[in-house]
């Protein structure tokens, strides 16, 4: 109780701070910039920070004017301004964010009850760029970028509806993170969007820096190796998952926009699965998940079987293995980690290093180490070409976040393989889907509509049927509006004359 009234008063003495304090508080550091400028009637004070405002719109939007100017009410010289986000203030905590974020102050000098606020903040954007993580051969070909403003246009034009909300969200006592938490009213079931808001707002941190970093601090379990949020940096992305009743958010400075309640499924699917053919689509689809199903346990399955199960091994492999291994002196699991560790290590040294570097290490590094592990008698060449093609299926994961728990998860199915054989891998997938049915994203069920089953959300899980029969929106999202095409009307055929 003592504790809140200490947080409530503190809060009452930073909203009655005065201008006059606050700029005393700025002063202090070198590139906030205060002056006076002698016009005809008045002599104004100008204040801002040197390094946040565009001078070019200073000195051609403001001065010319205020100089001129023979208003003798503040009202009428900010109205005389051409310059379109602008306010009259006098809260002292009002005029320091606004500085902070690159405004303007101005003041009539010896007058202490009235200032006024311009938007003069340097743009400092860069341009909207094609995708580089999520990248597709066809589809649109835009990318968010760090300005929140930029973002939210690009979800704004892809639905012109007034039905689309977005709510602004204060977080981090350092960085006054803006986010924008993004919904369609009348669709959006409430409970999940009070329940992103109300986490959002509980955030106690003092530096947010990134859309990631607010995902993790509001999952249902932190501990978990799964992701509970999808992060992507395709608008069309977020205007489809908004348009079937999910929920959104932006952050001021990341490329990137997080959305949910997800399911396990969600990860594995592409925006080129819906501008594909649907027989392409499911295709491509099932072959992911044959592709992440053998990534995580092509190399564990090879360490049960040399280790304990030698009977499961067919005789006309017997060969080539007790061959490839003759001079191996370590046991499978040695040469399994020691695989899987270098293949690591090449994909990390080559998504830091420079594009051109970056390929050129991940290509030569393999074939060299590989080729020498190989000749050394350091590990075997069907280990080898498991490994890698692990490697390779793990790409197949449209999610860059999945893809890393993928790359983890492949460790502690080879650890138990080499403890207890098939049977320890048993015992890791029985674990892993226990957790699974456990895990939930925004209070809903994280392996939907698997379980609990929900047959009709099928269409648009491990394939993907036509349009035409996805006449509904997802289930375990609880939409307001069930119903998005009219299966009937559609099918119908008019004459010619209609």
């Amino acid at each position: 109780m003592l504790l809140r009234w200490m947080k409530q008063k503190m809060k009452y003495q930073q909203e009655h701070v005065t201008v006059k304090e606050v700029i005393k508080k700025l002063k202090a550091s070198d590139d906030f910039v205060r002056f006076e400028q002698q016009a005809r009637k008045h002599t104004f004070v100008i204040s801002y920070f040197t390094s946040l405002v565009d001078h070019d719109r200073i000195m051609r939007d403001l001065l010319p004017y205020l100089i001129q100017i023979e208003e003798e009410d503040l009202t009428e010289i900010v109205n005389k301004i051409p310059i379109d986000i602008k306010e009259l203030v006098k809260e002292g905590q009002v005029v320091e964010e606004a500085l902070l974020r690159g405004q303007l102050l101005l003041e009539i000098a010896h007058d202490e009850h009235q200032y006024a606020l311009f938007e003069v903040a340097m743009n400092s954007e860069r341009e909207v760029s094609q995708p580089e993580v999520e990248f597709s051969v066809t589809g649109p070909q835009e990318s968010f970028i760090e300005a929140l403003d930029t973002n939210l246009n690009l979800v704004r034009k892809r639905l012109p509806i007034g039905e689309l909300k977005a709510k602004k969200l204060i977080v981090g006592k350092l960085t006054q993170t803006k986010v924008i938490v993004l919904y369609i009213e009348g669709i959006v079931d409430q409970d999940n969007l009070q329940t992103l808001v109300q986490r959002i707002e509980a955030i106690e941190f003092d530096q947010v820096i990134d859309s990631g970093s607010i995902a993790q601090m509001i999952s249902d379990d932190s501990l978990s190796f799964f992701p509970q949020f999808i992060n992507t940096e395709r608008p069309e992305r977020v205007s489809a998952v908004l348009a079937e009743g999910k929920v959104a958010f932006l952050t001021d400075g990341s490329p990137e926009a997080v959305y949910g309640p997800t399911t396990l499924v969600e990860f594995f699917s592409s925006l080129e699965d819906y501008y594909l053919g649907w027989q392409v689509a499911s295709f491509t689809r099932l072959l992911r998940f044959f592709a992440v199903a053998f990534s995580i346990l092509a190399s564990p399955i090879y360490v049960a079987v040399l280790t304990y199960h030698y009977e499961l091994i067919p005789r006309d492999l017997l060969g080539p293995i007790i061959g490839s291994r003759i001079n191996i002196p370590f046991p499978p699991i040695i040469e399994a980690v020691f695989l899987e560790l270098t293949i690591e290590l090449l994909r990390e040294a080559g998504a830091r290093l420079p594009t051109k570097v970056g390929q050129t290490i991940g290509i030569v590094g393999g074939i060299v180490i590989g080729q020498a592990s190989v000749e050394a008698g350091l590990t075997s060449n069907i280990l080898l070409i498991i490994v890698a093609l692990a490697a390779l299926a793990s790409f197949t994961t449209p999610v860059y976040q999945m893809g890393n728990t993928i790359r983890v998860l492949r460790f502690p199915f080879i650890i138990m393989a080499a403890w207890l054989g098939l049977f320890g891998i048993g015992i890791t997938v029985l674990y892993m889907l226990v957790h699974l049915l456990h895990l939930q994203s925004l209070g809903r069920p994280y392996l939907a509509p698997i379980y609990p089953p929900r047959v009709t959300d099928w269409k648009d899980a491990f394939i993907r049927l036509p349009f035409s029969w996805m006449n509904s929106r997802p289930v375990y999202l609880r939409p307001q509006k069930r119903k998005r095409l009219n299966f009937r009307k559609a099918n119908k055929k008019h004459d010619i004359d209609e």
